[in-house]
């Protein structure tokens, strides 16, 4: 489902449009080949969700996505059809009369691309002789006990006999372009290219391997990154034919790209090879119709979850919920790699300060990751139930009270108070009252863990002591399992969760992208993200004051962890500090960055990696002029017009005021004029091609 934002707060119409020569894609095929293709799972498979309509809209018929053939998968996501290209249906019929299965059809998400399922367990029979013939073609042995390796080797195998078979049609056009996702789909690629088919190929990674597999061993990654033997590293974590098969890729293809600038300079060190081009990911935006909408859908689904907190800390509501925040987390279980352990350690330290200053603010702070779990914790169930009978034994009083009270007016009657309540109703009320009384303090985790004592975030909270205990300005729920609208406790879907709290904390050491920071900003919603994740440099590169427009970016690179968990305590106890109005106005902000994000733009760096791939792999046909584009700096979203220029202050993204202001005030903070204001303050075009790498332009170059 693509995400939408609102109309009014359209401002980057300042993108210039790229004037690269248009590639005659009515003389070309794409083809984009992926393990997650229907599959999903994990980041990669949204990725390329969210770009197919942009891409189906450029190539149209001449764009098909490759991937393994799940039945469960196609027959909930697939519409089968029959090609309606000639050399497709040909070259499928040449592999199905060879034995092997293969499935065509529309994937059923927006943009409803073609998509070639080959079935690989069908060809399963192939596996010995195509393992043998990888052997003698590259010398990289695959051990027989590794099915996901084996997998790709059959899956590979079949991709790269399919482009022959479509190549060996079109000697003199049109010519293929196939863009391979992960060392998974990578055997295509090097069997494609060693065998010398007519492809323009171009190979992206998202994570390297070895990098994943190094920090979730909590290694000093960044600051070994130029130092780890990789063969060695490789070998002792028994996936080094896996490390060569995401190697031999890389430096087979004809382009080489990657997802964000840390993961550039990752892979240039594990994989000994530069990226040619970095391609950021993107989401599929839709614009609201009516002004501010997404700012009604933030107070519609705070309220909601408003209802879950009154439920789950039944008994010891003595916090003000309007003064309370709701900051999240979630993701992948990885600990350390997500920044678990650096939230929770910054929660305390912001505990702390609340509690000192003797704010009036409360945070609840939610964990949303999933966990191995038996069932729902009986307390919150209890406490939900507790909850909806207040609600009932609310609403029958009311109900009666009103009847009493229209009757007593009817007759032109002062009503005696002592009258109208009667005895029943009392001992109702005082039933109800002494029902949300509760010898527990209120659960940390919604659900009962598999393995408690060993869970490291419920110990690292044992440790801090955060328990939800009254004096503390910090609560804490865990809630192991992705959200649902079906679900009895929370019943909301991630994102209209999303949209009703008002910080989403993602500290992560290693993010070589991060979707869902960036799903924050397009909903409006501030985030903290790391200068170690792809989306964190992505704007730091491309927005001069981050800070201002909601995006708080721990410096986890270039600090001490001590140093990086302040600043975070900093960033959060700062955001607790803003009243209501400065909110609303750095949601405004925040939104308005959506369209830094969306695939319309950020497409242009893959069509700018397919012109690139064409380029080498048929120089005599295309040629790409060496000057565009690649070190120039990126467009540069200004600071806004209202805040100060110096970083010091921009904590507070407008001028400070009270919490008690008249409601008037609005009215002299107009959210178009200052969008305006910034796409004429737009400074630089915006040019696909590598993000450099480095340190920042100075922010005075950026003063407006």
């Amino acid at each position: 489902m693509p995400l939408v934002r609102s109309l009014s707060v359209t401002s980057l119409s300042g993108f210039p449009p790229w004037e690269d020569d248009t590639l005659p894609v009515e003389n070309l095929m794409f083809f984009e080949i992926s393990w997650e293709v229907t599959n999903k799972v994990g980041g990669i498979c949204t990725v390329i969700q969210t770009k197919a309509k942009v891409t189906a809209d450029e190539w149209g018929e001449n764009y098909v996505l490759i991937g393994p053939y799940y039945e469960h998968n196609v027959k909930t996501q697939v519409e089968v059809c029959e090609p309606s290209n000639p050399a497709i249906k040909k070259a499928m019929d040449s592999m199905k009369h060879r034995g092997f299965q293969v499935c065509f059809g529309r994937w059923l998400i927006e943009g409803n691309p073609y998509v070639l399922l080959f079935d690989i367990g069908a060809a399963a029979w192939n596996l010995d002789r195509w393992k043998a013939e990888f052997w003698d073609t590259c010398y990289i042995g695959i051990p027989h006990f590794d099915s996901e390796s084996n997998d790709a080797v059959i899956f590979g195998s079949l991709t790269a006999m399919f482009l022959k078979e479509l190549a060996d049609q079109f000697p003199d056009g049109p010519n293929l372009i196939a863009q391979f996702h992960e060392w998974q789909a990578g055997v295509g690629l090097i069997l494609c290219r060693i065998r010398q088919y007519p492809i323009a190929t171009i190979f992206t990674t998202h994570a390297t391997l070895l990098g994943r597999y190094l920090c979730a061993g909590n290694v000093d990654f960044y600051n070994l990154l130029d130092k780890f033997n990789v063969d060695k590293e490789a070998g002792e974590r028994q996936i080094y034919h896996r490390y060569c098969m995401e190697r031999a890729s890389a430096h087979c293809a004809h382009v080489f790209a990657t997802v964000s600038a840390i993961t550039a300079v990752e892979a240039e060190n594990m994989i000994k090879r530069k990226p040619d081009v970095v391609t950021p990911n993107g989401l599929n935006i839709k614009k609201f119709s009516a002004m501010h909408e997404f700012q009604n859908l933030h107070a519609l689904y705070k309220s909601r979850i408003q209802e879950f907190i009154r439920g789950h800390f039944y008994g010891h509501l003595d916090f003000n919920l309007e003064k309370t925040l709701f900051f999240f987390t979630a993701g992948r279980y990885e600990f350390t790699n997500k920044g678990a352990d650096l939230f929770i350690e910054a929660l305390s330290r912001l505990n702390f300060l609340l509690r000192v200053h003797k704010s009036d603010v409360t945070v609840v702070v939610f964990f949303i990751m999933p966990a191995k779990t038996h069932n729902f914790n009986v307390e919150t169930l209890k406490g939900q139930a507790v909850r909806k009978q207040l609600w009932d034994t609310a609403h029958l009083v009311k109900e009666k009270f009103g009847k009493r009270l229209y009757e007593a007016l009817l007759k032109g009657e002062t009503p005696d108070m002592n009258k109208i309540f009667d005895r029943d109703d009392l001992t109702i009320m005082k039933r109800a009252i002494y029902a949300t009384q509760r010898q527990t303090l209120p659960p940390v985790t919604t659900h009962n863990m598999l393995d408690d004592s060993n869970d490291p975030i419920l110990s690292t909270i044992r440790r801090i002591g955060l328990f939800n205990n009254r004096a503390d300005r910090v609560k804490i729920v865990f809630h192991p399992e992705f959200l649902s609208s079906t679900s009895p406790l929370l019943p909301m879907d991630y994102e209209e969760f999303v949209r009703g709290c008002h910080l989403g904390v993602f500290p992560s050491y290693y993010e070589p992208w991060g979707y869902t920071p960036a799903e924050c900003t397009v909903m409006g919603i501030p985030s903290v993200t790391t200068n170690l994740s792809g989306f964190g440099c992505f704007m730091q590169e491309h927005v001069a004051d981050p800070t201002a427009y909601g995006i708080y970016i721990v410096d986890r690179r270039f600090r001490s962890l001590d140093e990086s968990c302040n600043q975070l305590t900093q960033f959060m106890f700062g955001f607790c500090k803003q009243s209501r109005r400065q909110r609303i106005i750095q949601r405004n902000r925040t939104e308005r960055l959506s369209e830094l994000l969306d695939w319309r733009y950020l497409s242009r760096y893959y069509m700018y990696a397919r012109h690139l791939a064409l380029s080498k792999a048929f120089p005599e046909k295309f040629q790409l002029d060496a000057i565009v584009p690649p070190l120039i700096e990126g467009f540069k979203y200004p600071r806004p017009a209202s805040v100060p220029p110096s970083p010091s202050v921009s904590l507070h993204s407008s001028p400070h005021q009270s919490d008690d202001e008249e409601e008037d005030d609005d009215e002299r903070y107009n959210e178009d004029e200052e969008a305006e204001k910034d796409r004429r303050n737009i400074k630089a075009p915006f040019f696909p091609g590598p993000i450099p790498i480095g340190k920042n332009q100075s922010d005075e170059e950026y003063h407006n």
